[in-house]
């Protein structure tokens, strides 16, 4: 089951505060937490952290703490006391922010309080071929990509992808950062630019962000790095498709019924001899072939336009296709939705044979 989570700042904000925001988030469908404990920097606001966590388990959210071993020497402990972060913080995993050598690591995922451990994917190492060589729990290792506040320092895609490919290989559970646009607060300062694992999502709607990582297929879990994401926000990640890419779509108001139960009724998936040009949803045709499709909306085609072929072509008459190039109209294909702009982005990931759908999004006015 892939997952959504929030990150919590006790330090910046109210007991009240955060315990709206997660029961907001609860009631989203939001199932994990990401705090982190380096920030913490007195005991109030250890306490603030021990108070939140025990409520946002109560309500069933696993909790992760990122941790480094600067604050196992602060409070006195080594890696063979992890379960006093359990103990007193109710956490389910620690994250690793800077590990240990590999060995320590091992013996942690074996402790008798069945903490998860949870690895830096970020840095794309052998690191965690290091750690399951000195034959650990598995079950017990999971892991999570790093975010970035400074604008330009995030991870480039090939980097995000080699390193996840280390950790998914492995059958490790993933996580990955996405960045809300109305939040404030990281773990040591206000984030003006957000919280995103990729650079190239900086900004970008968190839809589109968490739709792309989940697409990746390498990405497990999804957490908002920053506090605090809107309500809006929320209830559109809950709404996600978690497992097929669905694209946001406004449709034509000249439709005919038959268009719009083929764009979000019928399972569409792109054909295996793909084009540079169109992705082709094929099956439509063959089912609706006896099917009137008057003509309307025959502009010429742009990038993101959704298509289906009208009555002036007999053959490939309901047939639906999305624009990936612009092209001209011959007046045999109906503009029957766009892509919204921001998700154009996601277009050319779409793979041979890969299922895809649509979701409606009304025109405004």
């Amino acid at each position: 089951m892939r997952r959504l989570g929030i990150s919590i700042y006790p330090q910046h904000s109210t007991l009240e505060e955060m315990q709206i925001y997660i029961q907001y988030a609860h009631d989203s469908g939001f199932s994990r937490i990401f705090t982190c404990l380096m920030s913490m920097k007195n005991d109030e606001e250890r306490a603030k952290l021990q108070q939140i966590n025990q409520f946002a388990q109560q309500l069933g959210f696993d909790i992760s703490a990122d941790i480094a071993p600067q604050v196992f020497e602060d409070l006195g402990l080594t890696y063979r006391d992890i379960a006093f972060f359990k103990e007193h913080y109710h956490i389910a995993a620690l994250r690793l922010d800077m590990g240990f050598s590999g060995q320590e690591e091992a013996f942690m995922s074996l402790d008798a309080s069945n903490l998860k451990v949870e690895l830096n994917i970020s840095n794309g190492t052998k690191y965690v071929e290091n750690i399951l060589s000195y034959e650990p729990n598995r079950e017990n290792i999971i892991g999570c990509h790093n975010f970035y506040p400074r604008k330009y320092t995030g991870l480039s895609r090939e980097h995000f992808i080699k390193s996840s490919k280390l950790f998914k290989d492995n059958h490790i559970r993933t996580a990955a950062m996405i960045s809300s646009n109305n939040a404030t607060f990281g773990p040591w300062e206000e984030t003006p630019y957000g919280l995103p694992t990729l650079e190239e999502h900086r900004g970008l709607p968190i839809t589109v962000q968490a739709k792309d990582l989940w697409h990746t297929g390498l990405i497990d879990d999804l957490i908002i790095g920053n506090m605090y994401a809107s309500k809006e926000e929320l209830q559109e990640l809950g709404k996600l498709n978690r497992h097929k890419l669905e694209l946001a779509v406004t449709p034509s108001v000249e439709n005919a019924e038959v268009e719009n139960k083929i764009i979000f009724e019928e399972p569409h998936f792109n054909r295996g001899d793909v084009s540079e040009y169109v992705i082709r949803s094929t099956q439509p045709r063959v089912k609706y072939k006896a099917e009137h499709f008057p003509s309307h909306d025959i502009k010429d085609i742009q990038v993101g336009d959704i298509t289906i072929d009208n009555n002036g072509d007999k053959r490939y008459k309901g047939e639906l296709q999305v624009a990936l190039r612009n092209m001209p109209n011959s007046g045999s294909t109906n503009i029957v939705a766009k892509v919204v702009p921001e998700e154009i982005y996601l277009l050319e990931r779409i793979r041979p044979w890969e299922s895809f759908g649509f979701s409606k999004l009304e025109k405004e006015g």
